[in-house]
């Protein structure tokens, strides 16, 4: 999988959430198309596992956290800014989400959470905040930005 392969698969999603609400039902609705048994999350959680391999993927670290941004906010992938972070039991900095975010949960533990979450697709409202939380084990988690948005502020 090379960076421009793990682009291609990535857009095949951020071309159906453009333009769409993120909220609960954005959430549900990439859970029920997008499924855990699914292979599209088969197929990114792969991708993700390998880019972290190569070394393309979670190149910097910090706090105990490795993290990457993949791409900028890109037509190519609908104005969604592309990060992948590798977590284990630790709380990453708070920040706010001014247009939003979307999260792919992809537990390396069995039981890993985000933020209480198990594997599967999480979605945060504009204007929302967080600490984001990997507890229970070690998880990858792919988030996508809308124009690649975020604030980080003291908690």
């Amino acid at each position: 999988m090379s960076p421009h392969e793990f682009q291609r698969l990535i857009a095949g999603v951020t071309e159906q959430l453009a333009g769409r609400p993120l909220d609960g039902k954005l959430a549900v609705w990439l859970n029920d198309t997008y499924p855990v048994d699914g292979d599209t999350f088969r197929e990114l959680a792969a991708a993700c596992r390998s880019g972290v391999a190569d070394g393309w993927l979670c190149q910097r670290e910090g706090g105990g956290i490795r993290y990457g941004r993949v791409f900028k906010a890109l037509p190519d992938t609908h104005g969604f800014s592309v990060d992948v972070v590798d977590m284990k039991n630790i709380a990453g900095p708070h920040h706010v989400h001014p247009n939003g975010e979307i999260d792919l949960i992809m537990p390396l533990t069995e039981g890993a959470t985000f933020d209480r979450h198990p594997a599967g697709w999480c979605v945060y409202g504009p204007g929302s905040a967080h600490r984001p939380t990997v507890s229970n084990g070690e998880a990858l988690v792919l988030y996508l930005l809308p124009q690649g948005a975020i604030e980080f502020t003291p908690a």
